[in-house]
């Protein structure tokens, strides 16, 4: 019989010890530990299965440092030689959500054109399986793109957009704008269930909140003074990101984000940056070639897995 729990401080020797053989996305060790040290891992989040005193599963909870719980599902494995290692895997889900009251999240990390090769398929499909299995029925795939300086610097446009900082009053109105028609699928069904002052509103406070600076978002400009949209430069613990941008509806089509883009990239190499992150979703072509178009290498795709589309 296979139990289910969070492991106890003195068993970390165990979680560290476990090894993902297959070709998706993992924690290791020295990360675990490092994260662990940051209080972003906790033995409490730490979930394993296990049968007769031998662990055959693991789970790795994520949060931020300062947060009463953890927001995503960082690593998730089964022994390989398990029959049914998808219904193993729902169940540690399952375990470890009853205790979790908030929404979380689930990436699963691939290389692109994961199913095409059957060995990453396989390893995707029967985490995706259990993820589903577990209420994780939300599901969205995203691009995951990265900048270095060898990819080049996007040049400002002579006579284009101008960029200024602005009241959190301005921005909220801009961010409400940009949500009409978007191709995002988290602020489209957050537009669905919500409406746009609540979306905006949750959006804005999610980047407030995030590690990048205030001082870094710029309200975009037409040379005729008109709000054209918005970048808003910011971080994640682990690198400086893209963060949010957008274009005003009435002026999409103009080829502007590329100039919100390279204002973005250029205020984050004025800052040191040696790397620089960005994520879209599968389904909003505009915004993956706008990334391809300023250098962005596309690094990876996530299937993010949710039980809620959190704003």
């Amino acid at each position: 019989m296979i139990s289910y729990r969070a492991v106890a401080p003195t068993e970390l020797d165990r979680v560290t010890a476990w090894v993902v053989s297959e070709p998706v996305g993992w924690i290791p060790a020295d990360r675990y530990l490092a994260e662990l040290a940051d209080h972003m891992y906790r033995p409490e989040w730490t979930w394993i299965a296990e049968t007769g005193g031998r662990m055959v599963g693991r789970a790795l909870w994520w949060g931020p440092k300062d947060s009463a719980h953890p927001v995503a599902l960082d690593c998730l494995d089964v022994d390989p030689g398990l029959e049914k290692r998808a219904e193993v895997a729902a169940e540690l889900i399952r375990a470890a959500l009853a205790g979790f009251p908030k929404p979380v999240q689930y990436a699963i990390k691939a290389a692109g054109g994961w199913r095409d090769d059957p060995v990453v398929s396989a390893a995707v499909e029967w985490r995706r399986a259990a993820g589903h299995a577990a209420g994780l029925t939300q599901e969205v795939e995203r691009l995951q793109f990265e900048w270095t300086p060898g990819d080049g610097v996007p040049t400002a446009v002579a006579g284009g957009l101008r960029f200024e900082q602005a009241s959190d009053e301005e921005f909220l109105a801009v961010f409400a704008r940009i949500a009409e028609g978007s191709l995002d699928a988290q602020t489209r069904a957050s537009l669905t269930t919500k409406g746009v002052e609540a979306t905006a509103r949750a959006e804005m406070d999610f980047y407030l909140g995030a590690p990048g600076k205030r001082e870094w978002w710029r309200i975009a400009r037409t040379p005729e003074g008109d709000v054209a949209g918005m970048a808003i430069p910011s971080a994640t613990p682990y690198s400086v990101n893209v963060g949010y941008l957008g274009v005003v509806p009435e002026l999409r089509g103009r080829g502007l984000v590329d100039e919100l883009l390279g204002e973005i990239t250029r205020i984050h190499v004025t800052n040191g940056a040696a790397r620089i992150t960005a994520t879209t979703d599968v389904g909003n072509g505009p915004m993956a070639a706008a990334f391809r178009r300023a250098g962005y290498r596309n690094t990876e795709i996530r299937i993010n897995l949710s039980n809620e589309f959190a704003a």
